[in-house]
């Protein structure tokens, strides 16, 4: 895993996430510049995903590989999942489930890099 962009989707994941949570503080719903942000996060994610898989082919290896797909797959889901709900209901727990699903996005990257490094122990 490359530490710098790890750290800086996890930044912006939280930096959103900040937003999610102000917005539902004031009892406003989802509104389309914080699903703008949730989608720039999400390319953050899938180049992350395409820098992992370029690492994976060079010949660098996590500790587990499962563990370590398992954590990509879970982190590419999670924002699109918790889009889609909030686009279903479009109220102010909805714009809660955003920020809690972009506060999962620094903990599995956190994971990932952690087993990533476990592949020297």
């Amino acid at each position: 895993m490359v530490t710098w962009l790890a750290t800086a989707v996890a930044l912006c994941s939280l930096a959103v996430a900040c937003w999610s949570f102000v917005s539902a503080a004031r009892g406003r719903s989802p509104k389309d510049p914080l699903l703008v942000a949730i989608a720039v996060l999400e390319v953050l994610l899938l180049a992350q995903v395409v820098v992992a898989v370029v690492l994976l082919i060079s010949g660098d290896r996590p500790g587990s590989m499962a563990t370590f797909i398992a954590y990509l797959i879970g982190s590419l889901a999670v924002l699109p999942v918790a889009t889609l709900w909030a686009l279903a209901e479009r109220s102010r727990s909805s714009t809660v489930v955003l920020g809690v699903a972009c506060v999962t996005v620094p903990v599995l990257i956190l994971r990932m890099h952690e087993v990533w490094g476990g592949a020297g122990a």
